[in-house]
C-alpha cells in the first residue's frame, strides 16, 4: 500500500493529468496553426518579366548570346543539392481556412497515442499492478519524487500536473520523430544519389518551432498564474526589485537602487525565457533529424547502416531535452513562488 501512495495522491481524479494533456495540445496545435497561417499570408516580391530578363546587354549583343546558354549550363551543374529536413513544416491540407501541416498531425497522433495509454492502463486498477498500470505508476511516481525534491512537497502538489504532461508529451514526440518513415516519406524528385524527399508526410513535432514556441508561451501564461497565486503582485514587486538583506543608512540606499536595477534586468530575462526555451528544443531537434538524414545520404549505398549509431544518441538526446524542459521550467516557477522565511525567533531563559 505504501508502494501506491504517490499514485494515489497524483491521481485524485484519473483523466485529471491526460484531460490537461488534451487541453496543452490543443492550445500549442491552435497558437501554432496561427503562426504558421501569419506566414503563409506574407505578400510574395513578384519576379522580373521574362522579357526584361531575356533582353541582351545592347552593347555586345552577339557575345552575350553565344555565351548565356553555355553559363546557365554552368550555372545549373554548380548548383549544389540540397539535403536534409525543410526548414518549415509543409501544409498537407486546411480546414476552416486554417493549415493543418506534416507536425501537426504527429502531435496529433502522439497526444492522442498518450490519451489512449493511460486511459487503457488505469480502466482496472488493481492493488497489485502490472503491465501497462506497473509501468504508468512507475513514471508517475518517479516524476513525483524528482519534483517534490525539487521545488518542495507544496509546490508540486499545484504544478505536478503541467510538468509531468510536458516531460511525457515531449519525450513521446521526440522518439516518435526517430520511427522509420517520419521524414523520409513523402513527395520529392530523382536525383543523383537517389531519390530526395522535398516534402515529407510526417515531420517530427518538436522539429518545427511552431510547437516549441506555443508550449513555452503555454508555460509562460502558467507561471504568471502560478506566481500571483502564491505571492501575488506584491510579492513579485518585491521578488524582483526588493531589496534583499539586512541593511542601514547610505547603504540601504545604494541597495535599493541596484536592485532596482537587477530586476530591471530579470524582467527582461523573464520575457525572453519562452524564446530560449523553444529555441532550445527545436534546434537540437531540427539538428538531430538533419544528422541523421545526412548520415543516410553521406555514402550512397549504406544509408541504412551508418545512421544507426546516430538513433542511439538522438534516443538519449530526446530523453535530456525532455528533462531539460521539465527541470528548466519547474525552476523558473520555483524562484518566482517561494516564499520567505521568517528569522526563527531565540528563547531566553532569564
Amino acid at each position: 500500500m505504501d508502494r501506491r501512495q504517490p499514485f494515489g495522491e497524483v491521481f485524485e481524479v484519473r483523466t485529471r493529468p491526460w484531460a490537461a494533456l488534451l487541453l496543452l495540445a490543443a492550445l500549442c496545435l491552435g497558437l501554432g496553426a496561427a503562426r504558421t497561417l501569419a506566414a503563409a499570408a506574407e505578400p510574395q516580391v513578384p519576379a522580373p518579366p521574362a522579357e526584361a530578363a531575356a533582353t541582351p546587354p545592347p552593347a555586345e549583343p552577339d557575345q552575350s548570346s553565344k555565351a548565356e546558354p553555355g553559363h546557365a549550363g554552368t550555372a545549373a551543374a554548380a548548383e549544389p543539392e540540397e539535403h536534409g529536413l525543410p526548414a518549415s513544416a509543409v501544409e498537407l491540407a486546411r480546414a476552416f481556412g486554417l493549415p493543418i501541416t506534416n507536425s501537426m498531425v504527429v502531435s496529433w497522433v502522439v497526444a492522442l497515442g498518450l490519451i489512449v495509454f493511460a486511459q487503457v492502463a488505469t480502466r482496472d486498477m488493481q492493488q497489485v499492478p502490472s503491465g501497462a498500470q506497473n509501468f504508468l505508476e512507475w513514471l508517475v511516481a518517479a516524476l513525483y519524487g524528482l519534483l517534490e525534491g525539487i521545488i518542495g512537497p507544496h509546490l508540486v502538489k499545484r504544478t505536478f500536473w503541467f510538468f509531468a504532461t510536458i516531460f511525457i508529451f515531449i519525450l513521446a514526440s521526440n522518439w516518435m520523430g526517430l520511427l522509420p518513415g517520419v521524414g523520409t516519406i513523402g513527395w520529392g524528385h530523382q536525383g543523383a544519389h537517389g531519390f530526395k524527399v522535398d516534402q515529407p508526410l510526417l515531420r517530427g513535432a518538436n522539429a518545427d518551432l511552431n510547437l516549441t514556441l506555443a508550449m513555452a508561451i503555454v508555460f509562460f501564461a502558467c507561471w504568471i498564474f502560478w506566481a500571483l497565486q502564491e505571492v501575488g503582485v506584491r510579492g513579485m514587486a518585491h521578488e524582483l526589485f526588493g531589496a534583499k538583506g539586512e541593511t542601514a543608512g547610505f547603504m540601504k540606499v545604494l541597495m535599493v537602487v541596484v536592485f532596482f536595477a537587477a530586476g530591471c534586468l530579470e524582467v527582461i530575462s523573464i520575457l525572453f525565457r519562452p524564446v530560449s526555451l523553444s529555441f532550445r528544443l527545436y534546434g537540437n531537434v531540427f539538428a538531430g533529424e538533419n544528422m541523421l538524414e545526412t548520415m543516410a545520404t553521406l555514402v550512397p549505398g549504406w544509408g541504412w547502416l551508418l545512421p544507426i549509431p546516430f538513433y542511439f544518441l538522438e534516443l538519449a538526446v530526446g530523453l535530456v531535452q525532455a528533462l531539460v524542459f521539465m527541470l528548466l521550467t519547474a525552476v523558473f516557477t520555483l524562484l518566482i513562488c517561494q516564499h520567505e522565511e521568517e528569522a526563527p525567533v531565540k528563547a531566553t531563559i532569564e
